[in-house]
């Protein structure tokens, strides 16, 4: 897969694509197997365990936060941590990192510490590579796309360039995607190595599409955040409703991209769905 600096524009729209909860069944389990128990490993957290992973989970699935970056879903149930349970030491300049870090990955990470983060930075580090090893482990049959997923996107690749545009490792979503035939339908994958998906969406425009001829396709609130900063469409998937989503991305969502009926009550009706499934 080439790199964004590789990458050119080969037709006039562009359908950006989540990967984790939007376009593959891997939220649930992986929050549920890897990022929490993780976080309890690491800061020793088992005394606890059972109501910090509740609401790990609420923080990372179920509330307005869905989909927040892992480093800042970090910072946030640690803060919690620290104020209701245990003091987690140097909470304050892990916020700060998360808060302001031109880069939220390991990379970002490791230029850090490199520069004198103190430990909290390295236990972050710690934390990450044991959830990416974790996942990886992960059964392949544990993490499947959601209905409709290859058929939407095969549709779509003949008449937009598809681009995945997530949060996840880099070589989880490659390797996920690659397996059930996903990749064969994309252009470009840029993945939490890159940056955040509104710097990637940025980036992307760059390459010469219009903004009313692109589409951030997503499930979570960061999502929408994305394409309305690029002043981009947005297409949810709903939570619970993944399959009719992508259903009615086939068979409607692309073709009012392509004939320039997306915007106006079709857009402000998706963005009311998307808010109200949520809360």
């Amino acid at each position: 897969m080439m790199t964004l600096q590789e990458f050119k524009k080969k037709k006039d729209f562009l359908i950006c694509v989540d990967s984790d909860g939007c376009a593959m069944d891997t939220m649930d389990i992986k929050h549920f197997q890897c990022f929490g128990p993780c976080m309890v490993e690491e800061w020793g957290l088992k005394q606890w365990a059972e109501p910090i992973l509740t609401r790990w989970n609420d923080i990372n699935l179920y509330t307005m936060t869905r989909g927040i970056n892992r480093f800042k879903g970090l910072a946030m149930a640690l803060r919690e941590i620290d104020g209701q349970y245990t003091r987690i030491a140097g909470i304050d300049e892990l916020e700060q990192w998360a808060d302001s870090a031109p880069a939220l990955s390991n990379d970002g990470l490791k230029v850090a510490i490199e520069a004198g983060g103190s430990e909290v930075l390295s236990k972050a580090l710690n934390w990450s590579d044991k959830v990416n090893n974790r996942i990886n482990a992960l059964p392949f049959d544990a993490k499947k796309p959601f209905e409709g997923v290859l058929e939407g996107l095969k549709y779509a690749h003949s008449m937009a360039d598809i681009a995945i545009v997530s949060s996840a490792n880099l070589q989880a979503v490659e390797e996920e995607w690659t397996l059930y035939g996903l990749l064969d339908h994309v252009d470009i994958l840029l993945a939490q190595n890159v940056g955040n998906k509104a710097y990637c969406i940025q980036e992307l425009l760059k390459k010469g599409y219009d903004q009313d001829k692109v589409i951030m396709t997503g499930d979570a609130p960061g999502d929408l955040e994305a394409a309305r900063s690029n002043n981009v469409f947005y297409y949810p998937i709903l939570v619970r409703h993944e399959g009719e989503s992508w259903k009615e991305f086939r068979e409607t969502a692309v073709d009012k991209l392509a004939d320039s009926t997306y915007g106006g009550d079709y857009q402000q009706k998706k963005i009311a769905a998307f808010l109200d499934n949520l809360k």
